[in-house]
């Protein structure tokens, strides 16, 4: 795999690189989500190279999704030395959630490009209408049972696979709602991101295997080199954005991003 990565041309890598490096900073500094942004970028930039145009998104969807298996450890890592995983609810919520990332990503292999490239810019917008308006879910009730928690961890991982993210746009509302504290909630959301990724990418490398046009390198649907080059970037970069949240006043540039997710959501759908 090396050799693979060595032989990508050195405009591509650079292209990766500087990717992984945006997404792992804005994570660390806004809180977000990588996929939002790799997906659209990584589709263009594969788009570019003259990947087939019928595999583009859905290649960096699942390309976005295995990055997170490496991303969301270091995540977890910190959130679960300051004790705030909450790992009943994590363990909970894991069955639903691998099974639906697994069925999720024969759902993504399965739609027409154009319909997933619809289905992830109304994410896009969504995710960004809810970070400019800053809305979080008053809770109101308490977990569910057990099977409950099976079922809803079966929602999350479906849509975050079919959209290449951690999960933490649906399941940090949901523990909310249920009157989980916010900072536990996104803590044990981390903790949900390397299920989510696993079964996800697991997903996409068995869909993808009958595929007969995919460039070198690739796995299914899961383009190995772009996976280590964005993963190095980014989480070498996610803890300086950390940092730097701690030292500024975060609100404006989460609007200005939103607004630039908007934009970015119209561009996608209208190319």
């Amino acid at each position: 795999m090396l050799d693979q990565i060595l032989q990508l041309q050195p405009v591509l890598v650079i292209e990766l690189l500087v990717l992984g490096l945006v997404a792992g900073f804005l994570a660390g500094l806004l809180g977000i989500g990588g996929g939002m942004l790799m997906v659209p970028f990584l589709t263009w930039i594969l788009n570019a190279k003259g990947f087939a145009p019928d595999i583009t998104i859905k290649m960096a969807v699942a390309t976005s999704l295995t990055t997170i298996c490496f991303t969301s450890l270091s995540s977890v890592r910190a959130h679960h030395k300051k004790g705030a995983v909450l790992w009943p609810i994590a363990w909970a919520l894991a069955p639903g959630i691998l099974i639906g990332s697994f069925i999720g990503a024969q759902f993504a292999a399965a739609l027409p490009t154009k319909f997933l490239s619809v289905f992830f810019s109304i994410f896009i917008a969504y995710s960004a209408l809810q970070m400019f308006l800053n809305k979080k879910p008053k809770p109101s009730r308490v977990l569910p049972k057990p099977m409950g928690m099976v079922g809803m961890g079966g929602v999350i991982g479906l849509l975050s696979s079919l959209v290449g993210a951690g999960g933490a746009f649906i399941s940090v509302p949901f523990m909310t709602w249920c009157n989980v504290p916010i900072h536990k909630a996104v803590a044990t959301s981390a903790a949900l991101g390397f299920p989510i990724a696993l079964a996800g990418t697991l997903g996409y490398i068995w869909a993808g295997l009958s595929l007969n046009n995919v460039p070198p390198g690739a796995i299914g649907y899961v383009y190995v080199p772009a996976v280590i080059v964005i993963s190095i970037a980014s989480v070498s970069l996610a803890p300086w954005g950390a940092h730097t949240a701690h030292r500024i006043d975060i609100a404006p540039l989460k609007k200005v991003f939103a607004f630039f997710l908007l934009l970015l959501a119209l561009s996608f759908v209208f190319q």
